[in-house]
């Protein structure tokens, strides 16, 4: 069994060339937490220096989102836009092509650097893109590692102006079976945080316990919090099948392009009052996407809108819904999990 325990990523606004230093000094720190080398902490700056190059040449509202996961010893660095978009993305993503008068490394360089890498980009509307960087560097033509397990993507982000992030969320793999949390601290700023740590610690202690008993308990142990809005999801590829316990405004959709089933749990706030927890179950069809989401994003999203990143990587998914829908004025979460291709 594997426990992930999610990450929280720092927004850098991309609005002049010194929030790109400092999106650039911020990794340097997490390199040197992670202890890389020189050469290592050397392809992640490159990376972020193009990415934030890019949006103050090309892009409007851009901003860096950057994260460490420490599960597996990458620092995550997300790039947001909201427009004009990309004209001819093959043509940008060559080594050597350049529309602002550059060396032209741009996002050539960057899908080379990156251990894993995806795009996507609309016009009007803007891009969305996703590098990953390891400590050791990518080899050509090497597979991604093989599993059976579901791939999870996450998007996790303080309100303007905190540091302390009230919502929290935590995964855990025992085979081809997934087990989600997501929390979300009522109000924001640290006693919000305390709050959603508090599920995620009940979580971790035993994350495949029967849903209903593990809702229970986090609502025992956080009556001494503020409380929380919590959602547990147990997913499993071979049973076709979500099942899933909660209490509180954390929204859930499963959405496959023939149908859209949101996640109904009941009223109330863990730690304060909840009825006796229940677990309900939905089909999660073959190419499904399974999200949960904290109120931080607005709930009527147009599910029609992800058919083109049904089988992309799902944090691009997370990004994409974060950037349309986050209602920029709380703490923001978007975890989103596709079955692995086979």
């Amino acid at each position: 069994m594997e426990i992930i325990q999610g990450w929280v990523h720092r927004a850098f606004p991309c609005d002049e060339a010194s929030r790109v230093g400092e999106a650039r000094r911020h990794c340097a720190q997490l390199t040197h937490e992670l202890g890389w080398d020189e050469v290592q902490a050397g392809r992640l700056a490159i990376v972020v220096n193009e990415l934030g190059a890019n949006l103050l040449r090309h892009a409007q509202g851009g901003r860096l989102l950057i994260a460490a996961r420490t599960h597996d010893a990458m620092v995550e660095v997300i790039s947001i836009d909201d427009g004009p978009g990309i004209a001819d993305l093959h043509q940008s993503l060559q080594d050597g092509y350049s529309t602002g008068g550059t060396p032209g490394t741009g996002l050539g360089a960057v899908r080379r650097l990156a251990n894993e890498f995806d795009i996507h980009s609309t016009r009007p509307g803007g891009t969305v893109c996703v590098a990953r960087v390891g400590r050791e560097a990518p080899h050509p033509g090497a597979a991604r590692q093989a599993g059976a397990a579901p791939l999870v993507g996450a998007v996790c982000l303080p309100v303007q102006g905190e540091t302390a992030c009230g919502d929290g969320w935590a995964a855990a793999f025992d085979g081809q079976a997934l087990r989600l949390v997501v929390a979300d601290g009522l109000g924001h700023g640290p006693d919000a945080a305390k709050a959603a740590q508090v599920a995620l610690d009940v979580f971790s202690a035993a994350p495949f316990e029967s849903l209903p008993p593990l809702l229970q308990q986090m609502h025992a142990q956080m009556r001494t919090t503020r409380g929380a809005a919590v959602c547990l999801a147990h997913l499993d590829p071979t049973q076709g099948q979500v099942q899933y316990s909660g209490a509180g405004n954390i929204s859930g959709r499963v959405i496959s392009g023939v149908s859209d089933k949101a996640l109904a749990t009941q009223h109330g706030t863990a730690g304060i009052q909840i009825r006796r927890p229940d677990a309900l179950g939905t089909p999660w069809v073959e190419h499904g996407l399974v999200i949960l989401h904290s109120d931080g994003l607005n709930t009527r999203w147009d599910g029609a809108g992800l058919m083109p990143l049904m089988q992309r990587d799902p944090t691009l998914v997370a990004a994409l819904l974060l950037r349309n829908h986050s209602r920029m004025r709380d703490d923001a979460t978007v975890v989103v999990v596709r079955r692995r291709d086979t």
